[in-house]
């Protein structure tokens, strides 16, 4: 009887724990595998749950698009909620190269212009879909996929992961912006050593 008096008390007690709304970053502190500390909630403002992603990026640049993170380090608010947003441009042929979040999955959603995008699910099925302003599309956790204006326009998307920490690799990066040896690229992709030193060349790797 004792016992299931203790249980009945124990779970009363975890159903009425206190739980913390919210816990803005104090981006004055070091980042822990939990997040940052919390500033003082006395200390929190209104101000501090909005975020702008109203302005453009830059897209001149060699894949002519820009990405304009909302992640903790510039929306403190987002810390310990386990989500973030980012804001995509792209120029007329502008492109996100092939690439991966491997701690996310990403939600797109078109605001101006014409975006092609797509992802390569691990069974190498292909799905590629032209998105128009207020569509929106998924990308799975961890694979591959790529947007790229398909108009003559200017593109903007609003993107959000279900992390606050997506991560990125970009497979061209990977590939050819590093150090890696043409030699291994050439054996693990089959291209010709003279396109992969051109590639190298074009995005800055050596090797």
């Amino acid at each position: 009887m004792l016992r299931i008096i203790f249980l009945l008390s124990l779970l009363f007690a975890l159903s009425n724990a206190s739980v913390q709304d919210f816990c803005v970053a104090n981006l004055k502190r070091a980042e822990t595998p939990a997040g940052y500390p919390c500033i003082r909630p006395i200390h929190v403002k209104a101000s501090d749950f909005v975020f702008s992603l109203g302005t453009p990026g830059n897209t001149t640049n060699i894949i002519s698009a820009a990405v304009t993170p909302g992640f903790v380090a510039q929306f403190p608010a987002l810390n310990g909620l386990g989500i973030s947003t980012a804001r995509l441009d792209l120029a007329p042929k502008g492109v996100i190269p092939m690439h991966t979040h491997p701690g996310a999955s990403e939600v797109l959603f078109v605001l101006d212009g014409s975006i092609t995008a797509g992802f390569i699910s691990s069974a190498n099925s292909v799905y590629v879909q032209t998105l128009k302003p207020g569509q929106v599309m998924v990308f799975p956790q961890g694979l591959l996929h790529f947007q790229i204006n398909a108009g003559k326009t200017a593109a903007a998307a609003f993107v959000t992961f279900s992390s606050a920490s997506p991560g990125l690799q970009i497979l061209d990066f990977a590939l050819f912006a590093n150090s890696l040896s043409t030699e291994l690229v050439s054996a693990t992709t089959f291209l010709e050593p003279k396109v992969i030193k051109t590639l190298k060349g074009v995005l800055g790797g050596t090797g």
